[in-house]
């Protein structure tokens, strides 16, 4: 056993805080137009929809509440984000620098390990077991 592997727990619930918080703002820009990257999308748009689910989902993360649920359900977000808007502008499937989708590959990853490896220490989710 290594001996860094006692830590292993609070860095999986620092990577699920900061990525979180990171992914939230991206939601408060489309739904509330702060901190002003797009601004303030139309609620029923792709884009307000998307924004909905950052600020809510991103909320829950940070809260390590729901969590293997609601990160399977934003990994699957940003899959189709990739897809949907960064591939489909371009085409470009294999680059991610050149399309604008590292944030979303890297989020969906980033989702994809919490659905799998829990949200780490620090989260509601152990509070409720």
């Amino acid at each position: 056993m290594n001996s860094l592997d006692k830590f292993t727990p609070y860095a999986l619930a620092a990577l699920r805080i900061i990525a979180a918080y990171v992914f939230f703002i991206h939601g408060t820009d489309k739904v509330f137009g702060f901190p002003q990257l797009f601004g303030a999308q139309p609620l029923g748009s792709l884009f307000g929809i998307a924004g909905i689910m950052e600020v809510i989902g991103g909320a829950l993360i940070i809260l390590g509440l729901f969590t293997r649920p609601v990160a399977f359900i934003l990994s699957g977000q940003m899959a189709v984000a990739y897809f949907y808007q960064h591939v489909g502008m371009n085409g470009n499937l294999l680059f991610p620098i050149l399309n604008g989708g590292e944030p979303p590959v890297l989020y969906t990853f980033i989702f994809l390990l919490l659905v799998f490896a829990g949200p780490g220490a620090w989260a509601l989710d152990n509070k409720r077991k």
